[in-house]
């Protein structure tokens, strides 16, 4: 088995790095986050870095890269305290990873990329019209990391779209019928197949499967 020591990672090209130590924490979600600046212009950006936090209250959680230069996404959350989360699937992932090109402030990113902005229920931020899962979110918190100096972005979920043919009667949504795409490294993207969902794990008791 091959190895490497901190040292080894140390010394390696940053390209090189980074591909190897995103890679080397497995799977990872595949998102774009909706926003809009003062002036009204759509912003949005792909992220592998959304997670759940809690369901009661519903929370996720994702990670923003330092501000030392400027985060478009940054901006227009903390200016509206709104944006959306749309699951990247396997029909937009060219245009999904575009998205992640550095645009000038004025242009948006739905217009480069040919994905179309959605407006739901009066909620002022657009969603992605070609995501089959959509969340309406409101701005939380944010945390400060200082060993990165990256920010931890907390926010609400307070709306959630989907097709009715994907969740189950216990809430559950197949996110392969959504065909809901995830993230290995910076560039790599994955239709995750599921192979079993199993019962809730207690001592003493076996797990079935209940799919």
């Amino acid at each position: 088995m091959k190895h490497f020591s901190k040292k080894d990672i140390d010394v390696l090209p940053s390209r090189k790095r980074a591909h190897l130590i995103n890679s080397s924490t497995g799977y990872k979600s595949a998102n774009l986050i909706g926003t809009k600046s003062k002036k009204g212009i759509s912003n949005l950006a792909i992220f592998s870095s959304v997670t759940h936090l809690s369901s009661n209250p519903p929370l996720l959680g994702f990670i923003l890269r330092p501000l030392a230069v400027t985060r478009n996404t940054y901006d227009n959350i903390k200016a509206n305290k709104l944006f959306t989360v749309n699951h990247v699937n396997q029909h937009i992932i060219k245009a999904a990873h575009q998205t992640s090109a550095k645009y000038d402030i004025g242009i948006s990113e739905f217009y480069e990329t040919g994905l179309s902005e959605e407006y739901l229920d009066d909620f002022p931020i657009p969603y992605a019209k070609e995501s089959a899962i959509k969340l309406g979110c409101k701005f939380v918190n944010e945390y400060f990391i200082h060993e990165n100096e990256c920010l931890l972005m907390i926010g609400a979920i307070e709306h959630i779209y989907l097709d009715d043919s994907i969740q189950s009667e216990d809430g559950w949504l197949n996110l392969e019928q959504a065909e809901t795409v995830s993230i290995s490294g910076l560039d790599s993207y994955s239709l995750p197949k599921v192979l079993d969902r199993l019962s809730y794990a207690e001592p003493e008791k076996k797990v079935d499967s209940i799919l």
